[in-house]
């Protein structure tokens, strides 16, 4: 948030006036205007301060503005001895209020000064560094998180189509915010929002020229294999109108303090609605999806090499120079391509037996109904596409009639709906 120019330090004279400026913001003293005021110089001090001051800054709060365990243990007393009386529910408030700290009402109070939103998304941006290091800062962040789920529920958000219209400070946005695929240049972005494309963005009124999240889609009369040939510039634009395929082919999330609060399904069930809406000829909706754990997980289990059949290193195979070689590009075809199913199909975030899938990618389309389609090996033969997954990406289905069961499956007994090409290679592997 804000470069590091002319940040100072957080004194000791400062530490105790911010403690001061925090301890009235607390008390909501004064009336609207005054609480604005208070919340504007806060913010104001917070983002001249630097990194240490920052992190000195939002450990007040989170240590000395919780709630007050004597007015908490009175409150729980009092609820214990009113259970099964007329006075339980009337303890419970008193119960829930006591417990309710006042950082609830500083953050609060933030939210209501100009660019107040933004400036909380920021601040939370930087909470999630220090936390690296300053797990004491965790009770802050799980307040701050809870706050912007509310405030950025998806009923608040609006979903917009971005063309090459839209106003150049956005175009810019997109392309320092694009997190799959580097947009390399304006030609390249144009090509991006040509007629056989289409891109949709999430924002939030409160911000209103920043993107949340987006999704770029090619319309195609096919299931696309491979992302270079999907983003030439100089391909042929497609006639729309022959189009029955629609490809979402990336997937951003823009704003780092907004981790955990999750509005990427719903943008895709808005999208798809606006495609059919749009061409109503399409019947097919899918994804070009990286596999960005791929080569890690390799890395943490070595052995699954020799298991595929693979014969050489993880160095190797992540440089993609094997690529330029026919022979080996056809020789590991099939284990590169079991070894892949097998990940997607078995590989488990922290490493254990159970739980949800370790790509994150696929925790994401495998937990809003998509099923695991189609491996597409050299799907992705960029430089990036060799060091995360050796050159292959993966189709996720969108089918409508099957998203809900696939969901519910998913949710209730971690089930992976995936193509019976996908589960033979996997049992292969």
């Amino acid at each position: 948030m804000g470069g590091n120019a002319e940040r100072v330090a957080l004194t000791a004279r400062g530490v105790e006036q911010l403690r001061g400026q925090l301890r009235e913001c607390a008390e909501g003293l004064g009336g609207e205007v005054s609480a604005r005021g208070r919340a504007a110089r806060l913010a104001e001090t917070y983002l001249r301060l630097n990194d240490e001051g920052r992190q000195r800054f939002l450990k007040l709060i989170a240590l000395e503005f919780g709630p007050d365990p004597k007015k908490v243990e009175k409150a729980h007393a009092a609820y214990q001895k009113a259970v099964g009386t007329a006075d339980q529910w009337k303890a419970e408030a008193a119960l829930r209020g006591a417990m309710r700290s006042s950082r609830i009402r500083i953050l609060t109070q933030f939210n209501a000064i100009p660019q107040g939103v933004k400036f909380l998304v920021d601040l939370r941006a930087d909470l999630l560094r220090y936390l690296e290091q300053d797990k004491e800062l965790a009770v802050l962040d799980r307040e701050l998180e809870s706050r912007l789920s509310a405030w950025f529920d998806v009923g608040f958000l609006e979903l917009q189509r971005i063309t090459w219209q839209s106003p150049a400070a956005l175009l810019e946005k997109l392309i320092e915010y694009e997190a799959v695929h580097e947009i390399r240049s304006w030609a390249d972005l144009k090509n991006r929002l040509d007629s056989d494309r289409r891109l949709y963005a999430f924002f939030h009124p409160r911000m209103p020229a920043e993107p949340l999240i987006f999704v770029e889609v090619a319309l195609t009369d096919h299931l696309a294999d491979n992302v270079q040939a999907l983003l030439d510039e100089h391909a042929p634009v497609f006639d729309n109108r022959k189009a029955d395929t629609a490809i979402f082919y990336s997937i951003s999330n823009t704003q780092v303090g907004l981790r955990g609060v999750s509005f990427g399904n719903f943008l895709l069930k808005r999208v798809i609605d606006d495609l059919q809406r749009d061409f109503p000829k399409l019947a097919h909706f899918a994804t070009l999806s990286p596999m960005p754990g791929l080569a890690s997980w390799v890395r943490k289990n070595p052995a699954v090499l020799g298991e595929a059949g693979i014969e050489l290193s993880l160095e190797d195979l992540s440089t993609g120079a094997w690529s330029a070689d026919k022979k080996q590009v056809r020789a590991l075809r099939e284990p590169l391509s079991r070894l892949a199913a097998r990940y997607l199909a078995s590989a488990k975030q922290g490493g254990g037996e159970s739980g949800p899938p370790a790509d994150p990618v696929s925790r994401f389309h495998l937990g809003n109904g998509a099923r695991v389609e189609r491996l597409n090996y050299l799907g992705d033969t960029s430089a990036k596409g060799f060091r995360q997954s050796f050159g292959l990406m993966v189709n996720y289905l969108y089918s409508p009639d099957d998203i809900e069961a696939n969901l519910e499956a998913f949710a209730s007994q971690g089930s992976i709906a995936m193509s019976a090409t996908v589960r033979r290679l996997a049992r292969k592997a």
